[in-house]
């Protein structure tokens, strides 16, 4: 067996572990399964359609990040954008978010949402994410939009969810805000504003990689075992990596497979998350439709949202990602005949109606949103603090298993190859 050392190693060469050999500059070793890198930020180039593995668009809520982002990206064009968004409900598009907007519902749907919304019985403490939007925003608004549409998204029994399961990202507004919006029309979320390479996503992730030592970074390479005590990790190569730091980045649940500790086995029996189904679909002309993505929550659909890449990157051919969300323990996903019904469905729509596709990817990303249960994350936090103690850190969205963006991702990278 070969024998290599480092004072780094990195497990995955997406956003985060790029960010943090970026920031570290040397001394490390990058170790990726696949054979190019990204992770899911991968773009791929398809009869002249540039897709993403699903919709990664780039949001900053700090002017750090952001000036970092464009630093790396000065060569590129980059697309900046103000959200256009929709919820597909019965038939008409309304602005998201739903519970903002619900005075564009037909009258009786509106009154019905109003009258619970001010009837609502709020709690102090929360049981689950459910309880909490039944408490936050009443019936009518849970059944319409919140509850169908995040059980299409999570895949599963949204009790199980902790009442925090999407932090920021969720889109609270209280009985002021949302009658006010009746009015001035605004939307205050926290991505209303999105920068997008014309080359996509891989584009600022091929900048990262560029500015690395590429004999430092191993593609096509798998770590299959490691041992903590001795601080050592093998390949499917054979390969013995001695470390003094590791750096996981990968999916925590695939992380604790190799570890072969009874205590991470236990941990991995009670990871929850859900599996997504993408289509990226490339169509011969235009559509009518000039939003960015929309919603869907109606169960008689079997996608919960799309996106629309022509109109970001104005191009002139319909291109979009499809998004169908599963269980984690859906094994036996009908790929063939989800395409047929996406393609029925976008033209009983109308987004693909009297249009022919000429182009299409398939993509299932697994895990693809983790699930945050109260008590779960609590052992994951725990198992994170023994682990700081062996020089074992894990750090972003799956890595961390945590529901973040891609500038939190890199956040977190940047500190952690600061303080250690």
């Amino acid at each position: 067996m070969k024998e290599v050392n480092t004072k780094y190693l990195i497990i995955g060469a997406g956003i985060s572990g790029l960010m943090f050999a970026n920031v570290k500059k040397d001394n490390y070793l990058i170790i990726e399964k696949e054979s190019e890198i990204g992770g899911y930020c991968r773009t791929i180039y398809k009869d002249g359609f540039i897709w993403d593995y699903a919709g990664h668009f780039f949001h900053f809520k700090t002017e750090e990040m952001k000036q970092f982002f464009k630093d790396n990206m000065k060569n590129e064009k980059l697309i900046e954008q103000d959200k256009n968004t929709k919820i597909y409900y019965k038939g008409n598009l309304i602005d998201y978010p739903f519970q903002t907007n619900i005075h564009q519902l037909e009258k009786q749907e509106f009154i019905d949402c109003l009258y619970d919304l001010y009837n609502k019985v709020e709690k102090e403490n929360y049981d689950s994410f459910l309880d909490m939007l039944y408490g936050k925003f009443g019936k009518s608004i849970v059944e319409k939009f919140l509850k169908p549409y995040n059980e299409k998204l999570y895949a599963c029994d949204l009790n199980c969810l902790d009442k925090e399961a999407m932090g920021r990202f969720f889109p609270y507004a209280n009985i002021n805000q949302i009658i006010n919006n009746m009015k001035e029309g605004t939307n205050n979320s926290y991505n209303n504003k999105f920068l997008y390479p014309e080359n996509g996503a891989m584009s600022f992730l091929n900048n990262l990689y560029n500015n690395l030592d590429k004999e430092k970074i191993k593609l096509n390479t798998e770590i299959v075992s490691v041992d903590y005590e001795h601080k050592i990790a093998v390949t499917n190569n054979d390969e013995i990596i001695k470390y003094e730091y590791l750096i996981n980045t990968s999916p925590l649940n695939k992380f604790l497979e190799i570890t072969h500790s009874a205590e991470d086995k236990k941990l991995l029996d009670r990871l929850s998350y859900n599996k997504v189904l993408v289509f990226n679909l490339g169509f011969e002309k235009k559509s009518q439709f000039d939003e960015h993505w929309i919603y869907f929550p109606e169960k008689e659909i079997n996608f919960y949202r799309v996106g629309f890449y022509d109109n970001i990157l104005n191009s002139d051919r319909l291109s979009m990602y499809i998004e169908i969300g599963y269980n984690k323990n859906d094994k036996n996903i009908d790929v063939e005949e989800q395409l047929k019904l996406t393609i029925e469905n976008l033209e009983k729509i109308g987004i693909a109606k009297d249009n022919k596709l000429i182009s299409y990817s398939t993509i299932l990303m697994d895990p693809a949103y983790v699930h945050i249960q109260g008590e779960t994350n609590e052992e994951v936090d725990g198992w994170k603090k023994e682990m700081k103690e062996q020089n074992v850190y894990s750090i972003g969205r799956y890595g961390g298993w945590t529901y973040c963006s891609m500038e939190d991702a890199m956040i977190a990278a940047k500190k952690l190859a600061e303080t250690i």
